[in-house]
């Protein structure tokens, strides 16, 4: 009885985001998904965000132990390091990407909020390395600051994460045929006559 319920639940939620993907614009348009689906960029980025999210990870619990034990902060430190320098390799790579697919190197409208607070999380990570190379902070500090470049880090991959799923909800909804406008069928019709 539960699964009944829990299926009304899931097409309630499901239709809720068929509404709101029917109200926006798609996330790209037919030639920028030709441009994402033909630049070497777009595999960079697909390699590069889980390499980070998994020295993030490691990063972390780097992190969390030392503050916990204070034990192990060399190695915090440079797993901290690491993670700045895939961090700026990905905003990098993820710049040169929306450049062949928007034409901006930043601040497409399709990516607007995501870069803006990509920003605040380069600024975080950025503080943080010139924070260590100066002294300007304490240890604690120091690990303070990369945990809250990381809760930033968090938000702004929830951001990529939803854009993703945005744009494959509108490859799905692109592909049914319902959703195609009446031009788009008539070649498909006069092919098959």
């Amino acid at each position: 009885m539960d699964q009944g319920i829990g299926r009304v639940r899931n097409t309630g939620r499901e239709a809720q985001v068929e509404a709101a993907l029917s109200v926006r614009q798609p996330l790209y348009t037919p030639e920028q998904r030709l441009r994402r689906d033909a630049s070497r960029w777009t595999l960079v980025q697909g390699i590069l965000a889980p390499l980070q999210f998994l020295v993030f990870l490691i990063s972390l619990g780097l992190v969390l132990r030392t503050l916990a034990t204070g034990e192990g902060l060399a190695v915090a430190h440079a797993s901290i390091v690491v993670k700045t320098l895939v961090l700026y390799s990905i905003m990098v790579t993820g710049a040169i990407w929306e450049k062949e697919v928007f034409g901006k190197y930043l601040f497409a409208p399709a990516f607007f909020w995501e870069d803006v607070f990509s920003m605040g999380v380069i600024a975080l990570h950025t503080a943080y390395l010139v924070a260590l190379t100066t002294g300007w902070l304490g240890t604690e500090g120091l690990l303070l600051l990369a945990l809250a470049a990381y809760l930033a880090y968090v938000v702004n991959a929830a951001q990529f994460l939803w854009k993703l799923r945005l744009a494959r909800l509108d490859e799905a909804r692109r592909r049914r045929p319902e959703d195609r406008p009446l031009g788009a069928a008539a070649p498909a019709m006069e092919a098959a006559k």
